[in-house]
């Protein structure tokens, strides 16, 4: 007998530069340690002062940082994610374009200690000093920034700017991972089964008891992105015994970290290609082999169909 999970809420309209918005959803928790943090969320959100997010992979700081931002009088300009292994020094550079990097809204700097030594020496020029932190800044660009891992260290090693680290530091929040936020995983899988069942124009499937304990009691070590794909993994194959096949062993071994969130994802690949081989099977042998029938009900390409024979080995197939 399956469950109905509760509702989550879904509050992720403000704009991004790149990437998949619906990610990066902030989900009200019911937790402790997550009610904490929405408490501070609210507070910064009044302010100007630079953060820093500290969680580790996958814990949800990008969709804190954008909930800071929307929560904010800046929700009407916009939010810009970038990833600092990517950042170039001239995109910290002020110019007289509105379309610049620095220009309003709030920037999410994700894991700062990848920026560069220019990229640092730039980020502190630009940075707002303590007085500007009672208005925009001059219509600069609020910075909020992203680090799995604690920053002294990468200062004490001297590859992180002392300097730079007090500036960016003025609030250091830090995320719980979700092996320490249990109370709120039911909530979070009805939100990703819901995602998905929208995504893949599906029914919102319910899951077993024993599946939901299984979901309590594994650890995710990939926290947030790893229970996503544990839950998109679900909608896409339509069947929970199918995928969970793949996902079972894992999560019944709570202490299994070691695995990692590649081996959960794997066991998800795996379960998937399972599955639709046997759709795709059980669908050719519906149409007497016709493959471009065939194609049209799988709703994907004739083309796209032989490359996935051809994977499975059934190329050629009777007429």
């Amino acid at each position: 007998m399956g469950k109905d999970l509760p509702e989550s809420i879904n509050n992720s309209d403000g704009p991004m530069a790149s990437g998949d918005l619906s990610r990066f959803v902030f989900v009200e928790g019911v937790s402790p340690s997550m009610r904490a943090v929405e408490a501070v969320i609210r507070e910064l959100a009044l302010s100007e002062v630079p953060v820093l997010l500290l969680g580790e992979l996958g814990a949800g700081k990008h969709a804190i940082a954008q909930r800071i931002h929307e929560m904010s009088r800046r929700s009407t300009q916009p939010f810009r994610a970038v990833s600092c292994a990517t950042l170039q020094p001239e995109q910290l550079t002020p110019t007289a374009s509105e379309e610049t990097l620095l220009w309003q809204g709030t920037v999410f700097l994700d894991e700062l200690a990848d920026l560069s030594t220019n990229g640092q020496a730039r980020l502190l020029d630009v940075l707002p000093t303590v007085e500007d932190h009672a208005g925009l800044a001059g219509g600069r660009a609020r910075f909020i920034c992203g680090r799995a891992r604690e920053l002294e260290l990468e200062v004490k090693g001297g590859r992180f700017r002392e300097d730079l680290y007090y500036r960016i530091s003025g609030v250091c929040l830090r995320l719980p991972p979700l092996r320490q936020r249990r109370e709120d995983i039911s909530l979070l899988v009805g939100h990703f089964l819901r995602k998905y069942a929208r995504d893949f124009r599906r029914p919102v499937p319910l899951l077993s008891a024993e599946t939901l304990q299984l979901f309590q009691d594994y650890s995710w070590p990939g926290n947030l992105h790893e229970l996503e794909d544990a839950a998109k993994a679900l909608v896409a194959l339509g069947n929970e015994s199918v995928a969970m096949g793949g996902l079972r062993a894992l999560l019944r071994r709570p202490d299994a970290a070691g695995n990692g969130r590649g081996s959960l994802r794997q066991a998800a690949r795996a379960a998937s290609r399972e599955a639709e081989k046997e759709l795709i099977l059980q669908v050719l042998t519906r149409t007497r082999w016709n493959r471009r029938r065939a194609a049209q009900e799988l709703q994907i390409s004739y083309k796209a169909l032989l490359y996935k024979l051809k994977q499975i080995g059934c190329e050629y197939g009777a007429s």
